[in-house]
């Protein structure tokens, strides 16, 4: 098979720049900052570069002495870097509170129907009743499969493929393979029925990680893995000619989204399956993507936060001239994927 043509000197300065300027960025303790620092421990896992786990660990300490928020499904998030610094550094206090989170997933946090689907909460007033949202996948989903492999905990693990697995009946459409932003169980819809990139990239980024870490014996390993087939299969026939992929993944005259390209390219830099169409779509995202990263180390051209809008117009209309965490961080994931590839 043959390997992507790209600088490798030239992609890890711009690793560098990406992380020092996500550091720049003052976050809350909350999902932005969990995509965001899930990055940079990829691209310390890809480069082992002592300053990128410093800046993790400087943060974190800081955070959890100042005092941290109430737990909720999105923050969770934050246990992808506590999992991380707890596996390099064997300090309890990094498990400790990554337990905390998993076992509010496991046993407090609401969940719905009979499959007990995690119910898409953010904290404070927003609430979104017995509503599954894509973003849950990754946010919480696949923490749960990654400690429960890290840690050897069966209750964790079976959690965790079973959000994959509820979230797979809920939101994957049988006929594009695409998956829906979200669904509502109270009015049994998919809302306003978006195939959304940055939402089709947490559930393809998410499968394709948590495939490596499930044991092939399990049930849900072919379950997932054919998931994710038909969905790469059908988001490679909507790539662009920039290599990248559109906010709404069928109006090629929406505008073509950083976050969620880079999303959806790491899960086939981790996944696909060495054939040519795969390895032709990779090379146009390394080019694509590399294009995003300006000289300061911004990812551009990322929308901002995104709810489940009313209408295709709400996602066309969806700002992308801010500098966000999950633009910083799943670019950081895609590039740290793409050099432990070589």
């Amino acid at each position: 098979m043959p390997s992507l043509e790209f600088n490798k000197d030239e992609m890890i300065d711009l690793v560098d720049r990406i992380v020092e300027k996500t550091f720049e960025v003052d976050y809350s303790w909350d999902w932005p900052a969990g995509v965001a620092f899930y990055g940079v421990s990829l691209a310390y896992q890809a480069l082992k570069k002592q300053r990128y786990l410093d800046l993790l660990k400087n943060w974190i300490d800081e955070y959890m002495e100042f005092g941290l928020p109430p737990i909720t499904v999105n923050s969770s998030s934050m246990g992808h870097t506590l999992l991380a610094l707890y596996l390099e550094t064997s300090e309890e206090k990094y498990l400790e509170l990554a337990r905390k989170k998993a076992d509010f997933l496991v046993s407090e946090a609401p969940k719905f129907g009979e499959l007990g689907i995690l119910e898409h909460t953010v904290g404070g007033r927003v609430l979104f009743p017995e509503q599954a949202w894509i973003d849950t996948i990754f946010m919480s989903a696949l923490f749960l499969v990654r400690m429960g492999h890290a840690l050897k905990d069966e209750i964790y693990m079976a959690e965790g493929l079973r959000q994959f697995k509820g979230h797979e009946f809920y939101l994957q459409d049988k006929n594009t393979q695409l998956y829906y932003h979200g669904f509502d169980n109270l009015k049994q819809n998919h809302m306003s029925g978006i195939f959304w990139a940055r939402g089709n990239a947490w559930a393809a980024y998410s499968m394709a990680k948590a495939l490596g870490l499930v044991d092939v014996k399990e049930p849900a390993f072919m379950e997932m893995a054919s998931s994710l087939r038909d969905q790469l299969s059908a988001l490679m026939n909507l790539q662009s000619e920039n290599g990248l992929w559109h906010t709404v993944l069928l109006d090629s005259e929406s505008y073509e989204e950083t976050s969620g390209s880079a999303g959806i390219a790491a899960a086939l830099a981790l996944r696909g399956h060495g054939t040519p169409k795969s390895f032709k779509a990779l090379q146009k995202a390394v080019d694509g993507l590399i294009k995003k990263v300006d000289e300061n180390g911004v990812v551009r051209d990322v929308s901002t936060g995104t709810a489940v809008m009313n209408t295709t117009a709400g996602y066309l209309m969806t700002s992308k001239k801010r500098i966000e965490g999950w633009g910083q961080g799943l670019a950081l994931v895609f590039f740290a994927h793409v050099l432990m590839r070589e």
